[in-house]
């Protein structure tokens, strides 16, 4: 009971014409960032902040909310229409969304990507208010061990977006681990794989792999299939039969409650969540095979993890002060620039911050879902653009969002680089996905083994001492276990065709 009131308080405060207004700037700046490629909520809320420092706390930060969850719900516009993904978080969505907007569906894609971030990002602020407490205890006792083995758990997805070729998938996922180890190591001062050049020693953006792996590298088919005629089919309607309706419910809901409880562990966030969520409906689904190739579940089981992971970060940062990721990060620094302390005393010193700023979400998520419906069949037009023009459009689109990083041509020549990298891999069979997602892990990974065994005094039994770790390396081991036993068999099954063959010879 107590729990319903203080969520009619924060929807009293949040209803407030003046926080309202914040709530529709908010979700407005966070769309547009998320749809082009670049900036990402992280700079948009660093450029914020001096807008926000001469305003009152509650709508300040009612404001940077928005555009943080804004961004990754209009993040999946640009990665279903043109593989471009607008922010990390919707790079599993262009997986089977690009693959729909070739088929002509695209209306129907950025349909189910809209309901099932509002669906995602409703139930991660119903666990946001509920739970939020008890839940940062559990964070907190995530230690580097724990972490280590979340992400050798996270790892074996590589197993299902590999598609047929484990062994490809795995040549994949290690390049992106070792496209994430690239810089100076921070631990002791060493330079990796830089090759004498000083542009290196940061090591390699993100967005600048993504985008070349995705888009430029997509740019590159349409230029070879020049003479293959439209690539695109007619747009149709974006209304979904009850079938469809069914379909994705399931996976909705599961992607949900994984993304808020991933988006609740410091250091997770929305891309491993998006990940998690799409590798899981993969191995469950019966129709797992026809994933990559524009099942509608795998838009919906991302995007409703992302924007739920999205909302569980905020667990940690409001009640106990600690940022979860690099843009909780910046909107920790916004707290206290406006004199606002996150943490366990939050919720009595200032109500109406935490509260309101809770609330607010909700009527955010629902600004967007119907902000961004009627907008669909506008989106989609895109699509009807001829190749001629869509090529440079995309080309541009990937050209200013990463000169937009760093203002470097050097990053320019790198997503070059790894455009033709992800052209050859397409080509050759190698799946980009396990590349994505190796180089999501590959540092999480390193940092946190390194932090572990520095605790333990170099023990190695510590992952199978604590219950934590050793079930969570299990269920990893386990998790592989059918694709090893496939790959047997099938090993024996050519074994037994060419014992067969010899012997009629």
């Amino acid at each position: 009971m107590e729990t319903l009131d203080h969520v009619l308080y924060g929807f009293g405060v949040a209803l407030q014409p003046e926080n309202l207004l914040f709530v529709l700037i908010g979700v407005l700046v966070g769309t547009i960032i998320g749809i082009l490629p670049g900036l990402g909520p992280m700079s948009a809320i660093a450029l914020m902040i001096p807008i926000a420092f001469g305003m009152d706390p509650t709508p300040a930060i009612i404001m940077l909310a928005g555009v943080y969850y804004g961004a990754i719900f209009g993040g999946s516009t640009s990665s279903i229409l043109l593989n471009a993904p607008g922010v990390a978080g919707t790079v599993a969505t262009s997986f089977d969304g690009y693959p729909m907007a070739r088929n002509g569906e695209a209306g129907k894609a950025l349909a189910i990507a809209a309901i099932s971030s509002f669906v995602g990002g409703t139930i991660g602020i119903v666990g946001l208010m509920l739970i939020a407490p008890g839940l940062s205890g559990i964070a907190v006792s995530f230690g580097p061990a724990e972490y280590f083995a979340l992400m050798v758990l996270g790892l074996t997805a590589v197993v299902t977006l590999a598609g047929k070729n484990v062994t490809k998938g795995l040549i994949a996922a290690v390049f992106g681990v070792i496209v994430a180890l690239v810089g100076i190591d921070g631990q002791t001062a060493t330079l990796r794989f830089t090759f004498g050049l000083s542009e290196l020693y940061e090591g390699i953006e993100f967005l600048i792999v993504a985008l070349g792996l995705f888009a430029l590298a997509e740019v590159f088919v349409m230029i070879a299939r020049r003479g293959a005629g439209s690539e695109f089919r007619r747009v149709t309607s974006l209304r979904l039969s009850r079938k469809e309706v069914t379909a994705i419910a399931p996976p909705t809901l599961r992607g949900s409650v994984l993304g808020f409880f991933v988006g609740v562990l410091p250091g997770a966030g929305a891309t491993v969540a998006s990940f998690l969520s799409y590798s899981m409906e993969k191995r469950i689904a019966r129709d797992g095979d026809t994933f990559g190739k524009g099942n509608i579940k795998g838009v919906a089981a991302p995007e409703s993890a992302n924007n739920a992971a999205c909302v569980g970060s905020f667990v940690p940062l409001l009640t106990l002060g600690v940022p979860g990721s690099g843009t909780t990060a910046i909107l920790l620094g916004a707290l206290l620039v406006l004199n606002v302390q996150p943490g366990p005393l939050m919720l009595s010193d200032r109500p109406e911050v935490f509260w309101g700023v809770v609330a607010s979400m909700y009527i955010g998520t629902l600004v967007l879902l119907l902000l961004n419906l009627p907008l669909i069949p506008l989106f989609a037009k895109v699509l009807k653009t001829p190749r001629a023009m869509l090529i440079p459009l995309v080309v541009v689109f990937c050209v200013v969002g990463v000169y937009g990083l760093s203002f470097s041509t050097f990053d320019l020549w790198l997503l070059l680089g790894f455009g033709v990298i992800g052209f050859a891999m397409r080509a050759n069979g190698f799946p980009a996905a396990p590349m994505i997602l190796g180089l999501i892990l590959g540092g999480l990974m390193e940092r946190s083994l390194r932090q572990a065994l520095q605790i333990s005094g170099g023990d190695w039994t510590v992952f199978a001492t604590k219950p934590i770790p050793a079930a969570l390396l299990a269920l990893a081991v386990l998790s592989l276990l059918p694709a090893v036993l496939a790959t047997v068999r099938r090993r024996r099954g050519k074994d037994v065709v060419e014992l067969v063959e010899q012997r009629r010879g």
